[in-house]
């Protein structure tokens, strides 16, 4: 059977616009700029801290630029520190095209969709993937709790998001945390646990975390100024991985790293990433100002 001209042309424009964006994002991912790291001896199997940025729902294309170069001179990252920029959907390929090359990009939700179709509105896993992202946020209280009267993401809505996300090939740090009356009723440890189950289920082998990251935010001090002593956040972080190592597996509460959000900035950091269970943070308004790098040079050294 022969194949029509029509046919082959489109044949050939859809092969020639693939070969273009393989080409667009590989001149994109070489254009940005160096970055370099401080050297920091670690020990066998210790877990290196995780610090990522959550821009939110903020900035303009020229208030990123001028973020992103006071980002690009602010100096090396320890080399016992990961981090990770998660930008607004619009900005993902200029941040991906601009910010120095040793601080990975992510973005702040993905669809629960695996294959393309059907789904007005929403920004697939694989579509991250495919642009360069390495990392996206899951399960942020704000997404949980809905926006103006919205019934928000349920726990096995996240959960199914964050396996999407791993099939796509991208790493992601999943948000758990109790609100006021949920703390203040002794409820902790309950709700985080009620929000891992269905990711536990989804994901019961433990190769199946390699590439998960556990974001604990108390949703009582996120972007209020309050901030859990470090005492009471390393008492929820050593529950947390208690609970995975009895749900999950022993070696992946080892290996995972519990990252703290809640008003986490450059005058709190250190203290918090002192504690033995604390591997990093999941920074909100800090990551839109330079204060974001005195975060980052928080860690121990």
């Amino acid at each position: 059977m022969s194949i029509s001209s029509e046919k082959m042309a489109t044949v050939t424009l859809s092969a020639a616009c693939g070969a273009a964006l393989v080409y667009f994002y590989q001149k994109i991912s070489n254009s940005r700029p160096k970055g370099s790291s401080l050297k920091v001896a670690s020990k066998d199997g210790e877990r290196t801290y995780l610090i990522g940025g959550n821009w939110k729902c903020n900035n303009t294309m020229a208030q990123n630029e001028e973020l992103i170069q006071i980002f690009n001179k602010a100096g090396p990252i320890p080399s016992n520190v990961e981090v990770a920029i998660c930008a607004p959907y619009p900005y993902l390929t200029t941040v991906l095209k601009s910010l120095r090359s040793d601080i990975s990009v992510g973005a702040q939700d993905c669809g629960v969709n695996l294959k393309k179709g059907a789904y007005t509105g929403e920004v697939a896993a694989f579509q991250l993937k495919d642009i360069g992202c390495s990392w996206v946020i899951v399960g942020h209280s704000e997404r949980r709790a809905g926006f103006d009267g919205d019934s928000g993401e349920s726990n096995q809505v996240c959960a199914k998001k964050a396996q999407v996300a791993l099939e796509a090939g991208l790493k992601v740090m999943f948000a758990i945390g109790e609100t006021k009356e949920q703390r203040e009723a002794g409820k902790t440890l309950q709700v985080c646990a009620e929000q891992l189950k269905p990711l536990a289920s989804l994901l019961p082998k433990a190769n199946d975390w390699e590439n998960m990251a556990i974001a604990y935010e108390p949703v009582w001090a996120i972007g209020t100024g309050l901030t859990a002593t470090p005492e009471m956040a390393q008492e929820t972080h050593l529950g947390i991985r208690q609970w995975i190592s009895q749900n999950v597996a022993p070696s992946v509460a080892k290996s995972i790293r519990i990252q703290y959000g809640g008003s986490m900035k450059g005058k709190n950091a250190r203290e918090l990433l002192e504690q033995p269970d604390i591997d990093g943070g999941l920074i909100g308004g800090a990551s839109l100002t330079a204060d974001f790098f005195n975060v980052v040079n928080g860690v121990l050294k």
